[in-house]
């Protein structure tokens, strides 16, 4: 590392340690040639891939839209913030292992909607009537039925049935 004081090329490293959760290094280094001492920081960069928008356009992954999106189908819904913000971590975890330079946007919003499905019933089905563009009432039908006939047995426990079978009305 050069020397912000004098330029010159060789430092030497007389200190390190983790900052704050461990995510940091702080390096405490030593000019060889004038003998300052200056502080350097060492983080990961971590790169997300590209997002191939459906009309051909490319952009930078955001995780704020992320957030937003999961946020507006779990809106007024009782799951903990604790459990979206795990959902959020392994979409952003699963997006840089991919290991491609690009990826659908298709194919991310496929990862929320399995993550949806997880947390809360209501959510996956608001999610996916917009992401899926739903034209009528019989697509929200057939989307619940799916829904509700492929849900794993230990998720179900913890939902509420989005449609009452005819033995349990009055």
């Amino acid at each position: 590392m050069r020397c912000p004081f004098c330029s010159a090329n060789d430092t030497r490293v007389i200190d390190s340690r983790l900052v704050g959760e461990g995510d940091q290094i702080r390096r405490r280094r030593e000019c060889v040639t004038c003998s300052e001492r200056f502080t350097t920081y060492e983080v990961a960069e971590l790169t997300y891939p590209h997002i191939n928008k459906s009309d051909g356009r490319r952009e930078q992954f955001n995780e704020d839209k992320l957030r937003a999106g999961m946020f507006r189908a779990l809106e007024k819904r009782p799951v903990d913030m604790e459990q979206i913000e795990m959902a959020i971590a392994r979409l952003k975890h699963k997006l840089r292992s991919a290991g491609e330079r690009e990826v659908k946007s298709r194919t991310i919003g496929d990862w929320v909607m399995e993550e949806l499905r997880g947390l809360d019933q209501v959510a996956y089905v608001r999610f996916a009537s917009v992401y899926r563009s739903f034209e009528d009432v019989r697509a929200f039908l057939d989307e619940i039925e799916r829904l509700e006939n492929e849900l794993p047995p230990e998720l179900k426990k913890d939902q509420l049935d989005l449609l009452t079978s005819e033995s349990e009305e009055p």
